[in-house]
This record gives C-alpha cells, sequence and structure tokens, in this order.
C-alpha cells in the first residue's frame, strides 16, 4: 500500500465522495476515481459500493479505512512531532571533540547550554582520533584544522596561538633568553608536529637542544610547569598559567604557529533546530571568553 493511495481513500470516505475529496486533495475528480479503481484491482476486493447518489463501504472497505485512517493519524504525528522540534531545541544532541578543547570550554559551554534548554540531552566523546560525522552520525565534530571531505560544513570557532612559556623555576636556574640566539641554547620540550632540530618560531630557523617531544599538549604543559625546559604551548592550554604566573611568556614577540579550531557538521540544508541553537551558542561563549581568563582566540 502507498501513502498516496491510503491518503486519497481516506478522503474519499471521509468526504463522503469523489467530487469533495478530489477539491481537498487539488486534483481531478476523474483522477481521484482512476486512483480507488485501480487500487481495488491490485487489492482484488471492491472497497467501496457507488450509485449515483451515495457511497457506502464494504465491510473489507470499512476494515481497510480503519487502518488507513490510522496510519494517517500516525504520518501527521510524525510530521507534527518533527516540526516542533525544528521550533524549539529539543533531542539527542551528538558530539565529538579534542580533548583538551572539551575539558577547557566545552563542558561549560555545553553545561551551560543544557540549563538554558532542558529538552537537550547529550553524548560527548573527548578524543584524539580522526572522526567521520556522516559515517558515524556525529552532529557536531569539533577538529583542529579544517576537514579534508569538501561536502562537510566547517565553521571556524577560534585560532589558537602558540608562546614560548617557562616556569620562574627554570628562568631562575638557566636564564631568560632576551634574543633568538640566547634561545638556540635553552632547553626545548616540543609536541608532535615541531621540527626536531629547529624551535618552532615563523621565518626563523633558530636550533634548538631537544629535551622532550610529545604528541599531547597537556602533557608538555606540565613538564613545562615541572621546569624541564621551554615549550611553544597554545595559548588555549598555557594563557590561564601564565596569568597566574606560573608560566612565564619569554621571547614574547616570537611569531609562532596559528592552529584553527572547526565545528564541522554535515549539512546547512534542514538543519536541526539544537544543532544551529549549539553552534551559534557556542561561537558567542567563545567569543565572550576573548577577554576573559583564557582569551582563546588571542
Amino acid at each position: 500500500m502507498g501513502l498516496d493511495d491510503a491518503l486519497i481513500f481516506t478522503r474519499v470516505v471521509e468526504c463522503h465522495g469523489f467530487t469533495q475529496a478530489a477539491q481537498n486533495l487539488g486534483m481531478q475528480k476523474s483522477t481521484v476515481s482512476r486512483r480507488i479503481a485501480l487500487l481495488e484491482e491490485r487489492l482484488g476486493v471492491r472497497l467501496l459500493n457507488r450509485t449515483t447518489r451515495k457511497l457506502r463501504l464494504t465491510e473489507v472497505g470499512q476494515a481497510y479505512y480503519e487502518r488507513c485512517r490510522q496510519i494517517m493519524l500516525d504520518f501527521a504525528e510524525a510530521e507534527q512531532a518533527v516540526m516542533q522540534l525544528q521550533q524549539a531545541p529539543a533531542g539527542l544532541l551528538k558530539i565529538t571533540t579534542p580533548i583538551e578543547f572539551g575539558q577547557l570550554y566545552l563542558g561549560r559551554v555545553l553545561g551551560e547550554f543544557m540549563r538554558q534548554y532542558p529538552l537537550i540531552t547529550a553524548e560527548v566523546e573527548l578524543t584524539s582520533r580522526q572522526v567521520d560525522p556522516v559515517e558515524e552520525g556525529v552532529d557536531i565534530t569539533i577538529m583542529l584544522g579544517q576537514p579534508q571531505d569538501s561536502t562537510l560544513i566547517a565553521r571556524k570557532l577560534f585560532e589558537n596561538g602558540r608562546m614560548l612559556c617557562a616556569s620562574p623555576a627554570y628562568l631562575e636556574e638557566h636564564g631568560t633568553p632576551e634574543t633568538f640566539a640566547e634561545l638556540a641554547n635553552h632547553r626545548a620540550i616540543l609536541l608532535a608536529q615541531d621540527s626536531p632540530r629547529f624551535w618552532p618560531i615563523l621565518d626563523e630557523n633558530v636550533p634548538c637542544q631537544r629535551v622532550l617531544s610529545c604528541s599531547n599538549i597537556t602533557f608538555a604543559r606540565e613538564a613545562t610547569l615541572a621546569g624541564a625546559g621551554i615549550a611553544g604551548l597554545p595559548r588555549m592550554i598555557s594563557a590561564a598559567a601564565v596569568k597566574d604566573g606560573s608560566l612565564v611568556n619569554v621571547l614574547p614577540d616570537a611569531r609562532l604557529p596559528v592552529g584553527e579550531i572547526y565545528a564541522v557538521y554535515p549539512s546547512r540544508r534542514f538543519q536541526a533546530m539544537k544543532v544551529k541553537t549549539f553552534l551559534d551558542f557556542l561561537m558567542s561563549s567563545l567569543e565572550a571568553m576573548k577577554t576573559a581568563s583564557l582569551e582563546p582566540g588571542r
């Protein structure tokens, strides 16, 4: 049974005839009559007894109508439920995020969002792996850099610059570098993407003495806080420590690579209200944080 046939048959019964049903459906009366005849032929039963003045359901037709009517009610209810989801944020929001971004920002932002929109529930995975939002059914994937898949929509959240940091204890023991030449003599803590031979400074080839390299930025920050050396740390995880004095920004004029953090999602077309509203909320929250202690956008 096709939904079109069920709809036409239901309208004919409820309008007590073909003429009114055709007007209701925006179809020709002859088309409605032909569709009902084809339906009866396909089912191999007579659904309606027709006279010039009246239209009556057969016993089989009555049973068929009751089932079709329930299907139409269920279909209308499903459409209404979808439309209501577009009127106010509701439902399950699935998000994946880099670990540090999730810990420092997303937890607070999502918590506040869920407080304001109590019909939202959420599943969040903090991970360093690459995530395909379409394949995994994720509403929003937060990632470093733009996705390679051009069919995905990428919305830049902020730029995450880096700065050279050291602990006060390290600088007291080894001195504070005032020039790039002096920096070359200091102990280097490097991230996975850094050259093992040079400090990660743009437009400068400053040799480094690598004492530690690691693939996790929080690990690098903790080693720096402990006094192991100087590191080019992302502002996202180091700005608060610089502000409270547990880290020192050395050679603040040095230009280090800037990373970009994006929110990635499958499509703008028919975007769920929960996704659109949260993306706008996330953007405005991060903008407000630019002037707060962590200053992620600087």
